[in-house]
This record gives structure tokens, C-alpha cells and sequence, in this order.
């Protein structure tokens, strides 16, 4: 059997990563750098190891040091700013990929949430709100 092939983009598409498998590791992230990163209550990481991903197109990177003190560098679009990809110093090897970027349903949840301190509150009750297949208006 073939391993899994995923990829993810950014919103133009100039960016991508493939994916080779699944991922070593993923998780939910509640950080205020996830959030601002991703514009999101949260950021959703999938993480593999570095000869697992063939990174294609440009991209411009930004290191900042994480709230626990360790380098992060995020790669992200020079055309549309989408985040697509990210090395951290707290998983040496391993290229992480956002999640939202594959804009795949079928991918595995997240396996960990991390920094759930900082989770919004409101989130708790994401499941009784009510739903659309598509956009209502």
C-alpha cells in the first residue's frame, strides 16, 4: 500500500507542502501566537519529520521566540501571507503544517491540545450552534 500523499497550500497557491504518510505528531493550540498567527481562537499543527515533506514555491519567514523561550519560523506566502509551513525548536526535525492548509475534512484531529489555559471559553458550546452545508447568505 502506498503511503498517504496530502497537500496543503496557501490561499493562492503558489506555496505547498506535500506530505509524505501521516503525521508524527499533531496538536490544537491555544497560544496568543497561534491565535494571531492564524487569526483564529486556536491554530491546528501537524507535524512530520523533514524528509516527509517536499516544500515547493516562495516564501517569506519571520522567526519570533515562543512564549516558553524557544525559536520558531514560520514561512508564509509573499503574495497572500497565508502561513503554510513552520520549523520550532522545541521539535528539532520536523517541519509542522498547518492545518487549515490542506482544506481537508478527512484529516486525523488533532491528537493534543496544548496551552488550553488560554482556550476561549466560548468554544465549549461550538456544537450547539447552528450549522449550514454551505455559506448561509
Amino acid at each position: 500500500m502506498e503511503p498517504i500523499r496530502r497537500v496543503a497550500r496557501c490561499s493562492c497557491g503558489a506555496l505547498a507542502v506535500e506530505t509524505l504518510g501521516e503525521p508524527v505528531v499533531s496538536g490544537m493550540c491555544s497560544c496568543s501566537e497561534c491565535q494571531r498567527r492564524t487569526g483564529a481562537p486556536f491554530g491546528v499543527s501537524y507535524y512530520w519529520e523533514e524528509g516527509d515533506c517536499a516544500i515547493s514555491g516562495p516564501s517569506t519567514a519571520w522567526s519570533r521566540v515562543s512564549q516558553r523561550g524557544r525559536r520558531f519560523t514560520q514561512h508564509f506566502c509573499p503574495t497572500c501571507g497565508a502561513t503554510v509551513w513552520w520549523r520550532g525548536e522545541f521539535l528539532p526535525g520536523r517541519i509542522g503544517v498547518a492545518g487549515g492548509a490542506f482544506a481537508d475534512p478527512a484529516l486525523p484531529a488533532p491528537q493534543v491540545a496544548v496551552w488550553d489555559g488560554m482556550r476561549h471559553a466560548w468554544l465549549a458550546g461550538i456544537a450547539d450552534l447552528p450549522t449550514h452545508p454551505e455559506q448561509r447568505y
